[in-house]
């Protein structure tokens, strides 16, 4: 019965349900976990399995880029590709901002980009020493401004 009902996201069945929803409810809770975490020598990422023996969580991008998965794996493969394509050695820390924000917005179902949806945190090399750095709102606002993957904000008067 769930057939007729199942190919819209907008149409009800006679019970009063939306399988669409249902089955991205259902697909997002069998997604597992994904963790980076930097030492001194590297960077360790650790993935849950959940359904599946043959799902990837790791995935080499380049020789200097790898990435961990959480989540629905279809939205991963667009990540993924994306990554791929745009990535370059010579990658500045500005740039790989640009690019990870750019992929993540492939897969936000947003028109654009807001700093009250997503957090931006850097990790990099200052003086042969490991430091982290989480953006500020504004900042945030401002390089998803710059970057036209939001509008300005306009002032209410």
């Amino acid at each position: 019965m769930s057939q007729r009902y199942d190919n819209c996201t907008a149409i009800f069945s006679p019970e009063g349900r939306l399988y669409q929803v249902e089955y991205t409810m259902e697909a997002i809770g069998n997604a597992g976990s994904a963790i980076g975490i930097l030492s001194k020598d590297g960077v360790v990422l650790v993935g849950e399995k959940i359904t599946s023996t043959l799902s990837e969580k790791m995935y080499k991008i380049d020789d200097h880029v790898a990435c961990a998965v959480a989540g629905i794996m279809s939205d991963a493969n667009i990540l993924i590709n994306t990554a791929m394509q745009d990535y370059k050695d010579d990658i500045t820390r500005e740039e790989v901002v640009q690019l990870a924000l750019k992929v993540l917005s492939k897969t936000m179902d947003i028109t654009s980009l807001t700093s009250k949806k997503i957090e931006l945190a850097e990790v990099f090399l200052s003086n042969g020493k490991v430091k982290c750095q989480a953006c500020s709102l504004d900042t945030l606002n401002k390089i998803l401004v710059n970057d036209g993957l939001t509008q300005p904000a306009t002032k209410e008067s």
